[in-house]
C-alpha cells in the first residue's frame, strides 16, 4: 500500500483496513499489504502473517483460509469506495457538479492504491465464484446509490434526469469497464486521466441536454 508520506490529498481504499484494531484488523491490513508485494496468486498465509505480525495459528483463529481473508479485504475496500463517493456527491452542490465530484472521487480513490486495485480488477476471478459473487454486490450497491441519489437530484435539481435500475446497472458497468481497460493497459496510477470522458459519459445519462 502507499506510504503514509507519499499519499496525496484524496482519501484512499485502505484507510479503514489500516485503521481496524484487534489481530482481524491486522490480519486485513496484512493481506492488503501481501496483495501488493507479491499478487493474489502468489501470496501465502505466512505472508499474510508476516505483514500483520502475528502467528499462523492466529490467522487460522480468524480465517478459514487466504480466499476468505482476501474476500474480507475486497469487501473493506468496496465499502470504502461506495462511501467515498457518496461523500463526493454532496446534495448540495449543483447537479452537474455531483456528477463529476462523484467520478472524481471513484477514479482518484482507485488511482491512489494502484497495486491493490490491479491485483484486485485483475485477479479476482481466481479468486473463485464467490469473489464473483462479492463484486457483484459491490455493483448492486453502486447502482443502488446511483438510483437513490438521482431520485434525490429530480426532486431538487430541474437538470436532473430519472433513470431505470437497469440504466443504473449500465452505467456502473461501463466506468468499471473504462477502469478496467486501463488497469490492463498499466495505468491504473493515472485513473483519473479518465475524468473527462467517464464524467462526460455519466453526464450524457444524468443530465437533461438544455444543461
Amino acid at each position: 500500500m502507499t506510504s503514509a508520506a507519499t499519499r496525496g490529498a484524496d482519501p484512499e481504499l485502505a484507510t479503514p483496513i489500516e485503521s481496524m484494531s484487534g489481530h482481524r484488523g491486522r490480519l486485513l491490513a496484512g493481506m492488503a499489504a501481501a496483495l501488493v508485494e507479491k499478487g493474489y496468486g502468489a501470496v501465502t498465509i505466512a505472508d499474510i502473517a508476516r505483514h500483520a505480525r502475528v502467528s499462523k495459528r492466529t490467522f487460522y483463529e480468524h480465517f478459514a483460509d487466504k480466499q476468505e481473508c482476501f474476500l474480507a479485504v475486497y469487501a473493506a475496500a468496496s465499502d470504502r469506495l461506495l462511501q467515498l463517493v457518496g461523500e463526493a456527491a454532496r446534495p448540495e452542490l449543483d447537479w452537474v457538479e455531483q456528477v463529476r465530484a462523484a467520478v472524481h472521487a471513484y477514479l482518484s480513490a482507485l488511482q491512489n492504491e494502484p497495486a491493490l486495485t490491479r491485483t484486485m480488477l485483475l485477479e479476482l476471478q481466481s479468486a473463485g465464484p464467490e469473489a464473483l459473487r462479492l463484486r457483484r454486490r459491490g455493483q448492486q450497491d453502486f447502482a443502488t446509490l446511483l438510483l437513490d441519489r438521482v431520485a434525490q437530484g429530480v426532486r431538487e435539481h430541474p437538470g436532473a434526469r430519472p433513470i431505470s435500475p437497469a440504466m443504473a446497472t449500465a452505467v456502473i458497468g461501463g466506468l468499471n469497464e473504462l477502469v478496467l481497460e486501463a488497469v490492463e493497459d498499466g495505468r491504473a496510477d493515472r485513473l483519473t486521466d479518465l475524468g473527462p470522458v467517464a464524467t462526460d459519459f455519466v453526464r450524457a445519462v444524468l443530465v437533461s441536454p438544455q444543461d
